[in-house]
């Protein structure tokens, strides 16, 4: 099985900064894409950015300039470096990995985190 542990979420004011980190634990899987969705109140579940094993990224408009997805694939971790944060980045935010375990591809989700900026 593999699981996904979130970590870094929290209050801070708009302008400032955040970092996430999301690690998989477990055995015997390959993970393929690496991402960070999100989800406000009263909204769909949207993506935020993602990277691949091979390090190409797609980061969403809304977040492209002060968002940066990094991953470390010798530690199946994937963390997001959010600056200049503004109100409206104020969502649950979840990792999702893209895996092979045992022949199957699936996908997995973290917990979720909050992030809440305040104006």
């Amino acid at each position: 099985q593999v699981q996904l542990m979130e970590s870094g979420g929290g209050l801070v004011q708009a302008g400032g900064s955040l970092r996430l980190s999301c690690a998989a634990s477990g055995s015997g899987f390959s993970i393929y894409v690496m991402g960070w969705y999100r989800q406000a109140p009263g909204k769909q579940r949207e993506l935020v950015a993602a990277i691949t094993n091979g390090g190409t990224t797609n980061v969403a408009a809304s977040v492209k300039g002060r968002f940066t997805i990094s991953r470390d694939n010798a530690k199946s971790t994937v963390s997001l470096q959010m600056d200049s944060l503004k109100p409206e980045d104020t969502a649950v935010y979840y990792c999702n990995f893209n895996c092979n375990f045992k022949s199957t591809l699936r996908d997995y989700w973290g917990q979720g985190t909050q992030v809440t900026v305040s104006s």
